[in-house]
């Protein structure tokens, strides 16, 4: 039987969103990079197995950037923007053919323009109160930020009320080594920063470290179900 708290909440995923991240929950944040390392690095990212990559609207030139990778990437990889802080902005990543939206905040507005443009929308969350109203308002993914802050207690104490198949998505402070514990108290999956990109890497260098971070999710799983 459904719990009441589970049918109390409106929940419809995007589906592009939901399939990259049954696929594969790590969703990489890319902030400073250019475009003209863009698709190399996309490429060693989906090679990896990424499936969802996001291009930080405070890095340079940013939507041309957004625009060369979805042209190149396969139609099963995410891509779009992180940072987004406004509606105008939406806009602006739907017109060069982003799909995905994710913002350090959870701004109604933006998160309902990302639905109503057809795009995956990964709001900040940082209170069960944010959580709620971002899930009425279309969220598809709850990125708990900062992770460091919101520790791994507090996912544990989020699932409690928030329903398993709503994605709980910390960012901040992960590494290869440390997500069991966040899985093992109810994280879907991460979102993944300097430790698998800073600017300067080259593709081998990110693809390094992304077949890290897959690995490392392997064994995370493995030491969650074991728990």
């Amino acid at each position: 039987m459904t719990s009441p708290a589970a049918t109390a909440i409106p929940y419809h995923p995007h589906a592009g969103l939901h399939a990259a991240m049954q696929a594969c929950p790590l969703i990489a944040i890319l902030r400073g990079v250019q475009k003209h390392e863009i698709v190399a690095i996309g490429e060693a990212l989906v090679d990896a197995g990424f499936r969802a990559i996001e291009v930080p609207l405070n890095s340079p030139d940013p939507f041309e950037s957004i625009r060369v990778l979805r042209a190149a990437m396969p139609k099963d990889v995410m891509v779009g923007a992180g940072t987004v802080l406004s509606v105008e902005h939406v806009y602006e990543v739907a017109r060069v053919g982003g799909d995905l939206i994710v913002m350090p905040h959870s701004d109604p507005a933006v998160v309902r323009a990302a639905k109503a443009k057809g795009l995956g929308s990964s709001p900040g969350v940082a209170t069960p109160t944010e959580a709620f109203a971002a899930l009425s308002n279309g969220a598809d993914v709850l990125k708990m930020f900062p992770a460091e802050q919101l520790s791994v207690s507090v996912v544990k104490a989020w699932r409690a009320v928030v329903p398993m198949h709503v994605p709980l998505v910390p960012v901040g402070g992960i590494t290869p080594t440390n997500m069991g514990p966040f899985l093992a108290a109810g994280a879907s999956g991460f979102g993944l920063g300097s430790a698998l990109y800073k600017p300067g890497n080259t593709a081998e260098e990110v693809g390094a470290n992304a077949r890290a971070f897959v690995a490392g999710l392997k064994t995370a799983r493995a030491e969650a179900l074991a728990k």
